[in-house]
């Protein structure tokens, strides 16, 4: 084995685990955002959310996932949970 095959393959052994611990994903958060009417309905409150979150260094797509449900004016579709608690 010549000199510089040696350096080459010493190099790409040294740099793989450098490569693999750049690919490692972080944690990725999920909220949940329930919405009694239609998206066009919370346009402002969505995005001040989403401008909040940023603010704190979540970027959508990266380490945080939002998944938006909307009831349609329709509360039926909307979780039973106790309504006491809330208000």
């Amino acid at each position: 084995m010549n000199r510089r095959a040696f350096v080459a393959g010493l190099g790409a052994v040294l740099a793989a685990p450098l490569a693999a611990e750049a690919q490692q994903a972080g944690k990725v958060f999920r909220v949940g955002f329930l919405g009694s009417t239609s998206p066009s309905g919370y346009a402002s409150q969505v995005e001040a959310f989403r401008g909040g979150l940023r603010d704190l260094g979540y970027v959508e797509g990266q380490n945080l996932v939002i998944e938006f449900r909307w009831a349609q004016g329709k509360n039926e579709r909307l979780p039973n949970w106790p309504r006491s608690s809330f208000g």
